[in-house]
């Protein structure tokens, strides 16, 4: 089993970056392969409108950091986003990147009734930290995503939010967010979290 792992936070040890690290390393015991990347340490740009992808290209045109992380979400089974929630939104590290993966898109996407240029049946696990601790606020991070994944072929996704972790590391001590992380996991590597 193939795991991309993308990071969305600015800081190294913050709440969704332990929570990303702790499900990849489960995922390495139970014999996965995965590849990280953190997207405060790569230079790149967002997406330029340019519809290169759909004229002439069948990948993003931009020839920068994130090209390799586009690429190894197109052999991956597994993609685990992580992202903090700031403003109610998506950390701008990961809007970008999310706005990048246009590309997955066939030139006649709007028409076409298989749009995506990958490989159906992958798995999106959405990994969200915020310091608010009322779930009801901004749990509509999760299923706005979670549908343009569905449109480029992924199964369901399966959130996993952290909701009232307001200082770096302090998701160590929820065991209950620690515990759905390791059941996800296991679920997953086990092949029976493909079926959401």
């Amino acid at each position: 089993m193939n795991v991309v792992c993308i990071l969305g936070s600015p800081r190294i040890n913050g709440n969704s970056t332990l929570l990303a690290n702790r499900f990849c390393e489960k995922a390495r015991e139970k014999g996965a392969s995965v590849r990280t990347f953190a997207l405060n340490k790569l230079t790149y740009r967002g997406c330029q409108a340019c519809m290169a992808c759909k004229k002439k290209l069948e990948r993003c045109v931009l020839d920068d950091d994130l090209k390799p992380a586009l690429e190894a979400i197109r052999d991956a089974d597994v993609l685990v986003m992580a992202s903090p929630v700031y403003f109610g939104e998506v950390s701008s590290q990961t809007k970008a990147f999310i706005d990048r993966t246009f590309s997955y898109l066939k030139a006649d996407y709007i028409t076409n009734p298989k749009p995506s240029r990958l490989a159906p049946g992958k798995q999106l696990v959405f990994i969200l930290a915020q310091g608010q601790p009322d779930e009801k606020l901004f749990a509509d991070v999760f299923p706005r995503y979670d549908m343009f994944f569905q449109w480029y072929g992924f199964k369901p996704g399966i959130p996993i939010r952290a909701c009232g972790v307001n200082s770096p590391g302090s998701v160590e001590r929820r065991a209950d967010i620690l515990a759905l992380v390791d059941q996800t996991a296991d679920r997953i590597t086990m092949g029976s979290g493909l079926e959401n």
